[in-house]
């Protein structure tokens, strides 16, 4: 049976600099995909290599008695305020819920990237150990309405987290994700449909009905950065961020959340520039022209982890300073911080110590001007933010 969510495209909002065919597609029909913006340096093998095994290492261990660490707490997703509510999983993973509307019970709920797997990487053998644990499983999950991924990587595109979902559902569920992503999730062999999967290119919306709890806009926006489960399809998939906005009956009152998923925001050449301050060439507009054709948002979701060594991952993951950079280009009116204290980056972990992103972002907000815990904040794993 298809799920029973309905869904319908919506009228295409873009920005001046958008071309035809778009400058992010390799290929008619796109094969691969890249970031079409001078803020993106891919990082040659040699500088891997170099990094990994020949440059000096700021290795700290997870703290064994968790201090400074992130909070866990058990959510309560019944009894929490009504408004637009995220709450976090850990990592890149929110249970999204839309305000209630009227005559409704509950809003859409929508899972964005979610992961609850100890381990991410192929079949679970290899790759980052989660030294956060989830706040609930998912059978403690209420009912689930959409799932949007960002991109393929290992720890954003679960594949036993999904199958997980779509039994609990038994598949009445939506999954929304990129370009050629579609491929991979039916590829996983975890039960979900063909039916049950919409791709979406940069700037493509769609509006998601569910009859008796109300509707949900989902805009597919830009991030900077890059995707492949395997060397053998790096750049084959598109990655993105999502725009979730509020359907509301009385207009310019929706609340519109932004989740910047997995990006950059400026290459620099050095491990000494912590943010695109310094760099050699203007940041990614992306976040700008999203900022112009949906914002102000009420909330954003954006990643401030897993950065380190800059000269390697500034184009593809952004310092904590660079985000604060992101949460004024789309024009937030509350940021929350993401992507840290839940898994150590494979590259990442021998350079940052896994304490250190929300000590620079708060320091960051300050020193900014920007009012914390109102305007810039964090949140404990388990702990929903209502706006």
């Amino acid at each position: 049976m298809p799920p029973s969510t309905s869904i319908t495209a919506l009228s295409t909002l873009r920005p001046p600099s958008h071309a035809t065919p778009p400058p992010h597609h390799i290929g008619n029909p796109p094969t691969s995909f890249t970031n079409p913006w001078p803020s993106y340096s891919p990082f040659p093998i040699s500088t891997v290599i170099k990094k990994r095994f020949f440059a000096p290492k700021n290795f700290v261990p997870v703290p064994s008695d968790r201090a400074g660490l992130v909070k866990v707490r058990k959510p309560d997703f019944d009894n929490a305020p009504d408004g637009l509510k995220a709450t976090w999983i850990g990592h890149a993973s929110f249970l999204v819920e839309t305000p209630k509307a009227q005559h409704a019970e509950r809003g859409l709920r929508i899972l964005l990237d979610p992961v609850w797997s100890d381990r991410v990487g192929p079949y679970g053998m290899v790759g980052p150990v989660r030294f956060t644990p989830p706040p609930c499983t998912i059978e403690e999950l209420p009912e689930i309405d959409a799932i949007c991924i960002s991109h393929d990587h290992y720890d954003h595109l679960d594949s036993e987290t999904l199958r997980k979902i779509n039994e609990k559902q038994k598949g009445d569920l939506r999954v929304f994700c990129a370009l050629n992503v579609k491929a991979v999730i039916i590829g996983l062999g975890v039960g979900i449909k063909n039916e049950q999967v919409t791709e979406m290119d940069w700037w493509d919306g769609i509006k998601v009905i569910k009859e008796g709890v109300g509707s949900v806009e989902l805009v597919c926006t830009p991030a900077q950065h890059r995707s492949g489960r395997a060397p053998w399809n790096f750049g084959g998939t598109l990655w993105c961020s999502w725009v979730v906005k509020e359907v509301n009956e009385t207009p310019n009152v929706e609340k519109k959340l932004f989740f910047a998923g997995d990006t950059g925001y400026c290459h620099v050449d050095s491990d000494d520039q912590p943010s695109h301050h310094d760099a050699p060439h203007p940041p990614c507009p992306a976040f700008s022209e999203v900022g112009e054709l949906y914002g102000p948002f009420d909330l954003a979701l954006l990643p401030i982890g897993c950065y380190s060594p800059r000269s390697a991952l500034s184009a593809q993951h952004s310092s904590p300073e660079d985000s604060l950079s992101i949460h004024r280009d789309i024009r937030s009116k509350k940021s929350i911080g993401m992507h840290y204290g839940t898994l150590r980056g494979a590259f990442s972990a021998q350079f940052e110590p896994v304490t250190e992103p929300p000590e620079r972002w708060k320091k960051g907000a300050i020193a900014d001007g920007l009012e914390w815990g109102k305007e810039i904040g964090l949140c404990d794993v388990g702990e929903t933010v209502v706006v």
